[in-house]
Formats: C-alpha cells, sequence, structure tokens
C-alpha cells in the first residue's frame, strides 16, 4: 500500500521492492497463488506509471501462475495491461476469460488472496478495459454494474467507479451525466487520502476547464480544488 501514500519515486521504488519481496517469499514457499498476487501488484503499477510492455509480460507471467486457481482476479490483470498496450485482441480474451471465471462461486474470504476480487470489482475493471477498447456503450453499462453489486463497500472505490463512470459519460457527450457523477465522487472523495482519489480529482478539473460558462461545472471545480489543497 506504500504506492497509495504518494506519488514519488521514493513510494513507488519501496512499493515496488515489496512486491518483488513477496513475490520471492512466495515461490519459495511453493504458494502459486501468492505469487500470482505480488506479480499482479507489479503489472499494476507498470500500467499507472505507463511501462506498457513490462505490464502486458509481467501480465502474462502472473497468469502463468495463476493459470490452476481459476481466478477472474489474474485474467483481468492481463487485459487491463494489454488494453493499455492497445493489443485488442489479446485484451478481449483474456476479459472473456476473466468473465467466464467470475461467474463461477467465489472463495471464502481468508481462504485466497483473490477473494476479496467481487464482482462488484470486476465489472469496474472490465468497465475500465471497454472504455479503453473504445466501446463506451458496453464500458458504462460495467460501471453501473458495479456500483450496483455488493462488494463495493470501501468509500474509496465507490469515489474511483464514480469518477470513472463521469469520464466516460463525458465522452458518450452526456455532460449533464457526467457532472452528476463527479458531484457524487466529491462527496465521496472528501477525507479519502489516496494518490488515486487525487488523480481522479486533477483529472476532473483540467476536463472542466472548458466549461467556464457553466457554473454547476466550475463549483466541482473549485470543491475539488479545495479537497486538493
Amino acid at each position: 500500500m506504500a504506492q497509495d501514500e504518494g506519488d514519488t519515486p521514493e513510494l513507488r521504488g519501496l512499493a515496488q521492492g515489496y512486491y518483488a519481496h513477496a513475490f520471492r517469499l512466495a515461490a519459495e514457499a511453493g504458494d502459486p497463488e501468492l505469487s500470482a498476487t505480488a506479480l499482479r501488484g507489479l503489472a499494476v503499477q507498470c500500467v499507472d506509471l505507463g511501462f506498457r510492455a513490462e505490464a502486458v509480460q509481467l501480465g502474462e507471467v502472473c497468469v502463468d501462475h495463476g493459470k490452476h486457481l481459476d481466478n477472474a482476479y489474474y485474467e483481468a490483470t492481463l487485459a487491463t495491461a494489454a488494453a493499455q498496450d492497445d493489443d485488442r485482441h489479446l485484451a478481449t480474451r483474456h476479459l472473456a476469460a476473466s468473465e467466464t471465471a467470475i461467474g463461477r462461486p467465489a472463495a471464502t474470504p481468508g481462504d485466497s488472496w483473490a477473494a476479496h476480487y467481487s464482482p462488484g470489482r470486476w465489472a469496474h475493471e472490465s468497465g475500465m478495459i471497454l472504455s479503453r477498447l473504445g466501446d463506451l456503450p458496453a464500458a458504462e453499462e460495467h460501471l453501473h454494474l458495479a456500483l450496483d453489486i455488493q462488494g463495493l463497500d470501501r468509500l474509496r472505490t465507490r469515489a474511483i467507479v464514480h469518477a470513472d463512470l463521469a469520464g466516460v459519460r463525458l465522452r458518450r457527450g452526456n455532460l449533464d451525466g457526467a457532472l452528476a457523477a463527479w458531484s457524487t465522487f466529491l462527496d465521496c472523495a472528501d477525507d479519502i487520502r489516496s494518490v488515486k482519489v487525487q488523480a481522479a480529482l486533477r483529472d476532473m478539473r483540467v476536463r472542466l476547464r472548458r466549461f467556464e460558462g457553466m457554473s454547476e461545472a466550475q463549483q466541482l471545480r473549485q470543491t475539488a480544488a479545495h479537497l486538493l489543497a
């Protein structure tokens, strides 16, 4: 979780070191699920930092370690990395594999490192994969699904989903819907300390700058500036 404490080279390096150490311990212990989970963390970090080729490579190794676990968590990781790399074929294939896996009975919490990966979290990640691939109607449908399914109980997670939903709606030309989603995002984001939430706040402020004549948009920008401060 060091990577969520701040967007600095030191904290990113600290998180990477923990993930790598976790992978080495898991490999030594012969624990494929923990190995896959540590690799997933490294892959997601590469996606966030824009290292696309590395993210895909780590995602492939992650899936290989988790191939006997039949869990959507690892397949969706590779689909995300492939979508970021603009590899539609690879992303679509592993997104379909993750959808098949998420439909099976979930592991009991505490028995599996990936048990927390609920249908709601899968729907959110799938929505962003579809958005990256350009299928905005399906992306919005999945984000709605994520908000409607139990499992998004963490306020931070709900905040991020609403911010992502706003971005998809704006790309679809639905400004009123985007403003409504951003308003809910700000309600959820209050008092949350998170690099991802801060990034979403900055993204929202930039995107709403073009609507200078709209009071609602400017009010949202001011609220975001207050939260960032």
